[in-house]
């Protein structure tokens, strides 16, 4: 079968170059998880082709590139961003939802009927998690024997030879031996929230200078963009890195103390499966995504307010053993539900289900 894997393009700011973009690329939770299941249709002996779709933007486009490719099926990432451009799609086709899909895009009663649409012509659908499932089933109540469930695996690639220490000296970030790094990994968009907890981390900051925020990520809203390099420019011991190769950004995580999530919602995080399989604890506004992967206290530790989240991390910092527990947690978690092996599997079963 020739499958093409179709997932949403990476937005970028009006500063970026493509050659920029492809440098740091994949790094949206979108293309990582398209190239993935690429990855596992071809070991079954599928024949893919991998696109975003600013490189066929339009259904005509879209028909017209199925024909002359000789493309049977169709997987798409993202019930509206992918889903909308396969409305009448004359081959069958596979959605896997994304999260602000449902979370966010779903609060808009025009992308609402589009998703409706994309669900009823759709062969398949895929949530990471139950609850996921259970908002989808809310939405369209016949969507419930289409849904597969399908935690997602995670691969990371440390470099060996990137000095994030050494970058982040020569980027003119003020380190010291023992200075602690919190890493708060994102596109700077709306939903993931950047701002939440860097005001009440630049005042802990100012009475424990040990402790830094690096911001990670490209500029995906200039509006919010501009508003967090103001802040970071303005604020000590917070900090906006940009944008890293995910091979670097792996070893930055790797080389820090702890990951921070703030997003006001989430499908499921891939930098906090990284970050898990790094051994890196995990920190992370409290929301039904995040949920799904921390346990506080044992897989990793929740907040709700900027004060709650310097509570947590202070805990970490004083209790090693409470570290070590989370870590570990994590790890097992990851093994038992988060495996390669599953997520190759139910990829390889559902293709079946567009011949």
């Amino acid at each position: 079968m020739r499958v093409l894997l179709l997932v949403p393009a990476t937005p970028s700011s009006g500063n970026t170059t493509s050659a920029e973009r492809i440098r740091c690329a994949p790094f949206t939770q979108e293309e990582v998880l398209g190239r993935r299941i690429l990855n596992h249709l071809i070991a079954e002996g599928h024949s893919c082709l991998f696109l975003e779709n600013d490189e066929l933007s339009t259904r005509g486009h879209i028909r017209a590139f199925l024909e002359a490719n000789g493309i049977s099926a169709v997987i798409g990432v993202h019930l509206y961003k992918v889903g909308r451009l396969l409305q009448g799609c004359p081959v069958p086709f596979g959605i896997v939802f994304g999260g602000t899909d449902l979370n966010e895009d779903a609060k808009s009663a025009a992308k609402l009927a589009v998703m409706a649409s994309v669900v009823r012509e759709s062969r398949f659908l895929v949530a990471f998690t139950d609850e996921l499932k259970e908002t989808a089933v809310r939405l369209w109540d016949d969507s419930h024997t289409k849904i597969h469930v399908q935690p997602q695996a995670i691969i990371t690639n440390p470099t060996k030879n990137f000095d994030w220490r050494d970058y982040l000296y020569k980027a003119g970030v003020p380190l010291k031996p023992h200075t602690l790094l919190f890493l708060l990994v994102c596109g700077l968009r709306r939903v993931k929230d950047p701002l939440f907890i860097i005001h009440a981390f630049s005042d802990w900051h100012e009475t424990h200078a040990d402790v830094f925020l690096l911001i990670i990520g490209p500029e995906l809203d200039p509006v919010l963009s501009a508003e967090v390099k103001n802040c970071t420019a303005n604020m000590s011991g917070v900090w906006f890195v940009g944008p890293l190769p995910q091979a670097h950004l792996h070893a930055a995580m790797s080389s820090s103390f702890c990951l921070v999530n703030s997003s006001i919602s989430e499908g499921m995080s891939g930098a906090i499966l990284e970050a898990m399989d790094l051994g890196l604890p995990v920190v992370a506004r409290t929301n039904s995504g995040n949920r799904s992967l921390i346990h506080h206290e044992e897989t990793g530790l929740l907040f709700c307010t900027g004060r709650e989240f310097v509570v947590q991390a202070r805990r970490l910092i004083g209790d090693s053993l409470l570290r070590r527990h989370l870590i570990t947690g994590a790890k097992n978690l990851l093994e038992t539900s988060h495996s390669l092996s599953s997520e190759r599997r139910t990829y390889a079963r559902l293709v079946h289900l567009l011949i």
